[in-house]
C-alpha cells in the first residue's frame, strides 16, 4: 500500500516536525511519509530542519497575499499539486480559514502544550502556570474554524512541580509531544482515527 503524503505546516523551530518526520524515517512500515513542510516565515528554524531531513519546502509569506483566503487558495494548489493526502500542523501560528478546512475536511491534525480545552491560544504552559494549574499536558485534536477547538483525538497530563517555571516545564511537555504527535500521525495515516461528532475513537489505539 502507498504511504500517505503529509504536509506539515510549521512557522517556528520545527522540533515537532522533525519528531513526525524521523518517526517515519526510523520506520520502514511507516504507513506515512513527510512529502512537504509549509512554513508561513521564510528563516525560521524549520526550514533548517527540512532541508537536514530531506524534505521539500514552501516558504511563503501571507502579508504578500490580499487576504487569508488568497494565501491559503495558493497553499491548496501547491498542496494538490504535490499529492497531499493530510495536513499536520506543528507550532503554526495562524488560525486557518474555510479555503483550507473545506480542502481538506476532517483531515487537518493540530497538537498543543495543555489539556484543551483548558489554556487554548498562545503561551499555554505559561497560562497554566499563572492559573495554578497542578496538571499540565499535550492534546492532539483536529482543527476546526475556532482557537484549538476542534474534537480531541488523544490527550496525557503530566503533574507540575512546585518551583516549575516555564522553562522546566515545557521541555517536558515536548518530550509528550514527540512520543505523542508521531502515535496520532500513524493511527491517522491507517485509517484508524474514526470521527463522530465530538467523540473519537483510535481503534485499536496508539501502541504508547
Amino acid at each position: 500500500m502507498a504511504k500517505k503524503r503529509v504536509a506539515v505546516f510549521a512557522s517556528g523551530s520545527g522540533s515537532n516536525f522533525e519528531a513526525v518526520v524521523s518517526a517515519s524515517v526510523r520506520d520502514a512500515a511507516s504507513p506515512y511519509e513527510v512529502a512537504l513542510l509549509v512554513c508561513d516565515k521564510p528563516g525560521a528554524g524549520a526550514i533548517e530542519r527540512a532541508e537536514r531531513l530531506g524534505v521539500p519546502v514552501y516558504a511563503v509569506r501571507p502579508k504578500s497575499y490580499a487576504s487569508r483566503e488568497a494565501y491559503e487558495a495558493d497553499v491548496v494548489r501547491e498542496l494538490r499539486e504535490r499529492g497531499i493526502d493530510f495536513i499536520v500542523l506543528a507550532g503554526y501560528m495562524r488560525l486557518v480559514t474555510s479555503v483550507l478546512l473545506d480542502a481538506f475536511e476532517n483531515r487537518i491534525l493540530n497538537i498543543h502544550p495543555s489539556l484543551l480545552p483548558a489554556f487554548p491560544g498562545l503561551h499555554a504552559v505559561e497560562q497554566a502556570l499563572a492559573y495554578g494549574a497542578k496538571v499540565a499536558g499535550v492534546t492532539v485534536h483536529f482543527v476546526d474554524g475556532g482557537m484549538d477547538s476542534g474534537a480531541i483525538i488523544a490527550q496525557e497530563a503530566l503533574a507540575v512541580l512546585p518551583d516549575d517555571t516555564a522553562d522546566t516545564l515545557y521541555p517536558r511537555v515536548q518530550v509528550i509531544e514527540h512520543r505523542l504527535y508521531p502515535a496520532v500521525v500513524r493511527a491517522f495515516a491507517e485509517d484508524r482515527v474514526r470521527l463522530d461528532g465530538r467523540r473519537v475513537v483510535v481503534e485499536g489505539g496508539l501502541g504508547l
